[in-house]
C-alpha cells in the first residue's frame, strides 16, 4: 500500500490537534485518528490554564513560549473558545511561602515574562474573597484561562482548513514501526510518520513510553461572576505535583467566562477508575475552603475526574520515539497539555519539516527516557 498521508495522528486531544494545525499548516498531509469526540479525555476533564510554571527551567521555557504562541492567537480565537487573560495569583500562605514569591518573581523576569509580588494589603484587593490571613503573593498578569474542549476543536477547524482529515469514532488498535496504523476493524492506513497523541492512552499503542494516568478530581459552582478574579494557585501546589508516593490536594481555582468557578485540585496514582474518592474530594474542598472560606456555601452543579498522562521527570515526551523513527510522541505533559499544546505543536512541525525550533528540543525527547525510568508505586 502506498504512502497516503506525511503524518498520521493518534488522538484528538487538544495536543493532538494544535500538532495538526502546525503540521497542516506547514504544508503537510495529515490524518487525525480519535476513537472517541475531539477534546474528549484529558481535553474534556482538565482545568483550562495557560500558566507559566517554573518548576524546572525546561518547564518555565516550554511554558513561557507556549502562553506566547496563546497570546499570538488568542484575537483569533471564538467566543465559544472563552479565553480570558486574567492573571495567575500564586498565594503565600504563610512567611516562607512569602519569601519563595520574592525568588519567583526574579525567576519570571529573567524569562521575560511579567511578575509582580504583592503584599498583603495589595492581594485582599486584588481577590476580596481570599482568607484575610494570607500575606502576599506572585501575579503573573499575562496568564489566561480557556475552555479546553472548544479550544481543541477550534485547532483541528483550523487545521482542517489547511486540508488535514479527521476521523473519530475510529479505533486505533496497533501503530506499527513501519508507518502504518492498524484500526479497529483490521484495515490500515499508512503515511511518513506516526505520531502518537493518546495521552494516557500512549503506552498501550508504543512500548517503552513511560507515562502513567494520575487521576483528578475536579468541581464546577454555579455562576458567581466577580467572586474568583485571577486563577489562583497555592505556593505549595510544586510540592502536591510532585508527590507520586501519596494522594494530594492542593488549592486552584479558576474563574469561568460563564461565571461559574472551578475548584482543584488533586492527584492520585494507582486508581484508574471513574468513581470520585469521596474522602480525597473532601481534602480537595477543605483546603479550597482555607484559602476562601466563603466558596464552601456556593452551590455546586457537577464533580467529575479526569486523568493526566504523567511521566517520571514532569516533563513530557515530545519527538521521535524509542521503537522508529517512523514512530514519534507527543504526550506526556500531565496537568499542563491546555498550557504547552501549542508549543508542542510548533515544535513537532518545526522537526518534521526541518526549520530551527525557537526552543531547545532535547529536554523533551523520548530518547531521554527508558522503560526502567517508569516510577512503580
Amino acid at each position: 500500500m502506498s504512502t497516503t498521508y506525511d503524518v498520521i495522528i493518534v488522538g484528538a486531544g487538544i495536543v493532538g490537534c494544535a500538532c495538526a494545525h502546525q503540521c497542516s499548516q506547514a504544508g503537510l498531509k495529515v490524518l487525525i485518528l480519535d476513537q472517541g469526540p475531539v477534546g474528549g479525555q484529558s481535553t474534556g476533564a482538565g482545568m483550562g490554564h495557560i500558566v507559566t510554571m517554573d518548576d524546572s527551567p525546561d518547564q518555565l521555557a516550554l511554558t513561557h513560549y507556549a502562553r506566547r504562541l496563546w497570546l499570538e492567537l488568542a484575537e483569533d480565537l471564538p467566543a465559544h473558545v472563552e479565553f480570558q487573560r486574567c492573571g495567575t495569583l500564586w498565594v503565600a500562605a504563610d512567611a516562607e511561602e512569602l519569601d519563595a514569591v520574592k525568588r519567583k518573581v526574579s525567576v519570571y523576569q529573567s524569562a521575560g515574562s511579567k511578575a509582580q509580588v504583592l503584599d498583603a494589603r495589595t492581594l485582599h484587593e486584588e481577590e476580596p474573597h481570599l482568607n484575610p490571613a494570607m500575606l502576599g503573593g506572585l501575579l503573573i498578569p499575562e496568564d489566561a484561562v480557556l475552555y479546553p474542549p472548544n479550544a481543541a476543536r477550534y485547532l483541528v477547524d483550523r487545521a482542517r482548513s489547511f486540508g488535514a482529515e479527521l476521523r473519530t469514532g475510529v479505533a486505533v488498535r496497533q501503530i506499527g514501526d513501519k508507518g502504518s496504523v492498524t484500526l479497529g476493524d483490521g484495515s490500515s492506513v499508512e503515511a511518513g510518520l506516526i505520531l502518537n497523541a493518546a495521552g494516557c492512552g500512549a503506552p498501550a499503542l508504543t512500548p517503552h513510553v513511560p507515562v502513567r494516568p494520575r487521576k483528578g478530581h475536579l468541581v464546577v459552582t454555579h455562576r458567581y461572576p466577580g467572586f474568583v478574579r485571577h486563577q489562583m494557585i497555592e505556593l505549595g501546589y510544586l510540592k502536591s505535583a510532585h508527590s507520586v508516593s501519596s494522594d494530594s490536594v492542593a488549592f486552584n481555582v479558576q474563574p469561568r467566562a460563564t461565571g461559574q468557578i472551578l475548584i482543584g485540585s488533586s492527584r492520585q496514582y494507582g486508581d484508574d477508575s471513574q468513581t470520585i474518592h469521596h474522602g480525597l474530594l473532601s481534602r480537595m474542598m477543605a483546603q479550597a475552603c482555607h484559602y476562601m472560606p466563603e466558596i464552601g456555601a456556593l452551590s455546586v452543579t457537577r464533580t467529575w475526574v479526569g486523568f493526566r498522562p504523567a511521566t517520571p521527570d514532569k516533563r513530557p515526551l515530545i519527538g521521535p520515539s524509542l521503537v522508529s523513527d517512523k514512530v514519534w510522541l507527543a504526550t506526556g505533559h500531565e496537568g499542563l497539555g491546555i498550557a504547552t499544546s501549542l508549543a508542542t505543536g510548533r515544535l513537532v512541525a518545526d522537526m518534521i519539516v526541518g526549520r530551527t525550533p525557537e526552543i531547545p528540543i532535547a529536554p523533551y525527547s523520548p530518547a531521554r527516557v527508558t522503560q526502567e525510568n517508569v516510577v512503580h508505586e
